[in-house]
């Protein structure tokens, strides 16, 4: 019963790779159905994802938008943050922003306060000058309940941006003191 170089030895060498072959794919299987819903769900048109680990970002700054009666939390990614910082436009590539909204509710708390309720949307802006050259240098993406909107929505976004904060790299949000 030598193993090397026999046919048997060949068998359990296929057999053994076939083995670890189907325990990657379950693996890669478990991975993705146990994740979050839209954390490998890419936008149309631009390919963004939400990063799975943004919730451990830095703050940015916050928005409010008139008629649309959210609250919103922008983080950035280091490289963002960085850029930030230094005055550094346009931003570096890698740089990347996620807007976070919820609902606009009066606290049940302190009535004069206003807190986030439901979640709304998550939009994700990545910096890449050569992948989204004709964008400016981002990619967008825009997710409802951790699925990307549709691809007429993503259209859209370059179009505001362009026509709001060219002269300020295409982002609108600044650095909260």
């Amino acid at each position: 019963m030598q193993f090397g170089g026999t046919t048997m030895g060949h068998a359990m060498n296929r057999a053994a790779r076939l083995v670890i072959s189907i325990a990657a794919t379950a693996g890669a299987v478990f991975l993705r159905s146990s994740a979050a819903p839209g954390e490998f769900a890419l936008s149309p048109i631009f390919g963004v994802g939400i990063p799975p680990d943004y919730r451990h970002w830095e703050l940015v700054g916050v928005a409010h938008e008139t008629g649309l009666d959210e609250l919103r939390g922008i983080v950035g990614n280091a490289t963002a943050i960085e850029a930030y910082r230094a005055g550094t436009l346009p931003f570096p590539d890698g740089s990347i922003l996620v807007k976070l909204a919820w609902k606009h509710v009066q606290s049940t708390e302190f009535e004069p306060a206003f807190v986030p309720g439901p979640a709304t949307t998550v939009q994700v802006m990545v910096k890449d000058s050569k992948r989204y050259r004709s964008t400016g240098g981002w990619g967008f993406g825009r997710f409802i309940d951790g699925r990307p909107v549709d691809e007429a929505q993503h259209q859209t976004c370059f179009g505001c941006h362009a026509a709001g904060v060219k002269q300020h790299d295409f982002v609108f949000t600044r650095l909260a003191p």
